[in-house]
């Protein structure tokens, strides 16, 4: 079985235990083959935890799962090294980050320090505690989930940390079939924990390896650029796209394309993903917040107007 059989299959197997999202599921397994990490934000109960577990039981991968609050200490998250007084030395204990799918769970519910302490991890895979350096394991796939419609007792992810996500999804409510088909399946006790894995850790790294080596042309490059420019230039958006968002962008292109059975990237790559990867980086002016104007919506207005690469 070659790697995009293998990335198929592991789409099928989430999409047989999470019912009627294929598209929520399909990026966010863009996004663990592009190497990136994902913000699920949606109202609870529609399923971001579930999502988690199941893409987490069927790659084989180790999983970890951190419930923030807001007491949670940034030790609980990189580890602590701990003295042990047999030997007269520090051991380092290892913290949640230690694994290699991590669920974050309700993220904008802890402190912005804890939150900052998951900065290094994403952007380096590693941690520092003590002055000691430690290795993440790999692949290493951060999935953190927070509920927009909670205000009290939240701290709202900084601009910085923000960027660090390649995607923000969300989930929404199924449909009238797919939530008949989802209750039949829970009164059949079909459920996340009987999921089987259909590959392993090192299929995953096999697979973003090949991602990285899908072409992407000139024109297409230029393509991704235009967009990018052209949030930077909306007068509506007080920040536009980073150009860690291009390098994102061009990433979760590959990772499209890839998933299609390409091994090259078409402009239709680029606009299906752009939306998922730029909407989290940018910052609606205060004139736009009170005229309520919808970010995606200009967004969607700014990709229409750069010019396709023939």
């Amino acid at each position: 079985m070659n790697s995009h059989e293998t990335a198929v299959k592991l789409a099928d197997n989430v999409n047989q235990f999470f019912v009627g999202k294929e598209e929520a599921a399909e990026n966010l397994l863009i996004c663990l083959l592009a190497g990136g990490h994902v913000l699920l934000e949606d109202v609870p109960g529609v399923g971001k935890t579930t999502l988690a577990l199941i893409l987490a039981r069927s790659t084989g991968c180790s999983f970890g799962r951190i419930q923030f609050t807001p007491d949670t200490l940034p030790g609980d998250v990189t580890g602590v090294s701990v003295y042990h007084m047999n030997t007269s030395e520090f051991v380092y204990q290892p913290g949640a980050v230690m694994n290699q799918i991590l669920l974050a769970d309700e993220i904008n519910r802890t402190s912005p320090k804890t939150q900052a302490s998951l900065l290094e991890a994403m952007a380096e895979r590693q941690v520092t505690v003590d002055g000691c350096i430690h290795e993440l394991p790999k692949p290493f796939f951060v999935i953190a989930t927070q509920n927009p419609i909670e205000f009290i007792g939240t701290y709202p992810l900084p601009e910085a940390q923000m960027d660090r996500f390649m995607m923000r999804l969300s989930i929404g409510y199924p449909d009238r079939e797919q939530e008949i088909r989802m209750a039949a399946q829970f009164i059949q006790g079909k459920m996340p924990d009987q999921v089987e894995a259909v590959c392993q850790a090192q299929d995953i790294i096999a697979m973003q390896k090949d991602v990285s080596a899908v072409t992407v042309k000139e024109p297409v490059l230029g393509y991704i650029e235009d967009i990018v420019c052209l949030t930077r230039q909306e007068e509506r958006f007080v920040i536009g796209a980073s150009p860690r968002a291009v390098l994102a962008l061009v990433r979760a292109s590959q990772a499209r394309a890839f998933l299609k059975g390409r091994d090259y990237v078409k402009p239709d790559d680029v606009k299906a993903v752009a939306i998922q990867v730029l909407g989290h980086r940018l910052t609606l002016s205060s004139e736009a917040k009170i005229r309520r104007e919808d970010k995606d919506k200009i967004l969607k207005s700014l990709i229409v107007q750069a010019k396709i690469p023939v």
